[in-house]
C-alpha cells in the first residue's frame, strides 16, 4: 500500500513545480519520506508500464518552433495505411482516429515554420489525402496535466488559469538548440540529470538549470515535470468538444471554458468553412464514454452554450504519441 500511495503521489504531484536543482529526486525522495534509489526505481517502473512518457518539459506552441494541428477524411477502409504513412514522419508527435468523417488527427511540430510547411506538404502527398489545416490562434489552458484524483481540479500549483497573449517564437542560439534537443527525450533517470544533461550539451550543470528556470519562467516552458499517459492510467475516453462561437464572444467563453473542471486543453483555431464550421476546442477525459458525455452535457449547461453548434469527436485509435519533437 505504500508504494501504491507513493506511486499515486509521483504521478500526481509532480506533474508540475518539479525541482530544478542538482538532485531532484534525492529532493523529490526527501517529500516523500523514502529513499532516492526508490524513486529512480519507481519512475522507471512507470515508464516500462506505460504510465509516464518521460520526466521533462512540455514546451508552450509556437514559442520555440512552430506547430500545426490537422485532419483527414480517410474512407474508413483506408484509415489504417494513411495513418501509417502519417507515422513515418518525425514531425508527427500525435496521430489520432477520432468518431467523424475527418477521422485522421495529428499534431505536427517543426524548428521553424518553413520546416512545418514542408512536412506538411509532404504528409499530405504520402497519405494521399488533403489536410485540414487547424492552426493555433489563441490558448486559453495549454499545459498537459492530467489530475488523477477523479474530480478534475487541477494542483494549486498551477496558479490557475489564465488567458495567454501571443507571443512570436524565440530564436534559439546553437547552445540552445542542442538542449532542446536533449530535453525532448527527458530527464534521464540518473542521481544528477541535468550534469548528464550538460555533458550531452556541452556546457555546465549551472548553465542548464539556468535556462531551465528562465524558459519555465518566461512561459517558453509551460511545466516541467512527470508528463503522464491517461489511457494507462484508467483514462479510456477522450473526446474533443468542439463550438462554433461568434468571434465576439469567443475569449470570454473560451476563458470560461479553460477554468471548467475536467477540461484538459483549451484555444481557439480558425473555421474553415465550409468543411470545418468550429473555432473553439477542448479536452474532456474520463474512465469511459457515458462519464465524458456527461461530463460535457453538464459543462454546455452550466455555462450557457446549448445554444452554439457544436460536435463531440470521440477518440477510437491511438496511431501515435509522443512529446513534440522541434529539434
Amino acid at each position: 500500500m505504500l508504494n501504491e500511495a507513493v506511486d499515486f503521489r509521483l504521478l500526481n504531484d509532480f506533474q508540475r513545480d518539479f525541482p530544478l536543482c542538482s538532485a531532484p529526486f534525492a529532493e523529490l525522495a526527501s517529500r516523500l519520506g523514502v529513499a532516492e534509489a526508490a524513486v529512480l526505481r519507481m519512475l522507471e517502473g512507470l515508464r516500462r508500464e506505460g504510465k509516464i512518457a518521460r520526466v521533462g518539459a512540455v514546451f508552450a506552441p509556437k514559442r520555440i518552433g512552430a506547430s500545426m494541428l490537422a485532419a483527414m477524411a480517410v474512407p474508413p477502409e483506408k484509415l489504417a495505411a494513411a495513418a501509417e504513412a502519417v507515422n513515418r514522419f518525425p514531425e508527427v508527435n500525435h496521430n489520432y482516429e477520432r468518431e467523424h468523417r475527418y477521422n485522421l488527427w495529428l499534431v505536427v511540430t517543426a524548428g521553424s515554420e518553413g520546416r512545418l510547411q514542408a512536412a506538411l506538404g509532404a504528409i499530405e502527398q504520402a497519405a494521399g489525402w488533403p489536410l485540414l489545416r487547424l492552426p493555433l490562434l489563441q490558448e486559453y489552458h495549454i499545459d498537459l496535466g492530467f489530475p488523477l484524483n477523479g474530480k478534475g481540479e487541477r494542483p494549486a500549483a498551477s496558479g490557475g488559469v489564465r488567458w495567454q497573449p501571443f507571443v512570436p517564437p524565440m530564436p534559439l542560439d546553437e547552445g540552445e538548440r542542442r538542449l532542446v534537443s536533449a530535453l525532448q527525450e527527458g530527464l534521464p533517470l540518473f542521481i544528477r540529470p541535468f550534469a548528464v544533461l550538460a555533458s550531452r550539451v556541452g556546457c555546465d550543470e549551472s548553465e542548464v538549470l539556468e535556462r531551465i528556470r528562465r524558459w519555465c519562467a518566461e512561459g517558453i516552458i509551460k511545466r516541467f515535470g512527470v508528463i503522464v499517459r491517461h489511457h494507462e492510467l484508467g483514462y479510456t475516453a477522450n473526446a474533443m468538444l468542439v463550438h462554433d462561437i461568434p468571434d465576439a464572444d469567443v475569449a470570454e467563453v473560451g476563458e470560461r471554458l479553460a477554468c471548467a473542471a475536467g477540461v484538459t486543453l483549451c484555444y481557439q483555431r480558425p473555421r474553415v468553412p465550409p468543411e470545418w464550421p468550429y473555432n473553439l476546442f477542448c479536452m474532456i477525459h474520463g474512465q469511459d464514454r457515458a462519464q465524458v458525455e456527461a461530463s460535457i452535457a453538464e459543462l454546455r449547461a452550466r455555462l450557457g452554450l446549448t445554444d452554439y453548434a457544436h460536435d463531440i469527436l470521440f477518440s477510437l485509435t491511438r496511431f501515435k504519441q509522443r512529446g513534440a519533437h522541434y529539434a
